[in-house]
């Protein structure tokens, strides 16, 4: 896997990753930035997000739920000096679908946090702690 950044004036990066998808970076307006895309600590933070969305959707499909709609709220903590990394990190999971199973999102959702997301487990290798919730909601 390769990825680029290129810097684009002040405190913004332009992130280009090697299947040729863009993500603007930007810095907070007190350090030069001009808000023009995610700091690179938010970008990692979605990519958590993402990586375990993608797991659970995945497995929900493989044991024939009707998802209709899988949502993932982060939330994170970082420590209060340099190097700022995370500490805390928790994903909430809202699944939305058709007689969904308890047990099924439940087991989506485990196995994606101890077996499958590469992200939450490389950074729980590195002393994050990473939690996981659910709820279910009927399809609307």
């Amino acid at each position: 896997m390769k990825a680029t950044v290129d810097w684009t004036g002040n405190a913004s990066f332009k992130a280009t990753s090697g299947s040729g998808h863009s993500v603007q970076l930007d810095g907070p307006p007190d350090h030069g930035g001009e808000n023009l895309g995610p700091r690179p600590m938010e970008l990692l933070l979605m990519g958590v997000g993402g990586c375990s969305s993608f797991d659970v959707m995945s497995i929900l499909k493989k044991s024939r739920q009707d998802v209709t709609a899988c949502h993932c709220e982060l939330d994170a903590e970082r420590a209060d000096e340099v190097p700022a990394v995370f500490t805390r990190i928790h994903l909430h999971f809202v699944v939305s679908g058709n007689n969904l199973k308890e047990k099924q999102v439940e087991r989506a959702v485990s196995l994606s946090a101890d077996k499958y997301c590469s992200a939450s487990i490389m950074l729980g290798k590195a002393g994050v702690e990473i939690t996981h919730s659910f709820e279910i909601q009927a399809a609307s």
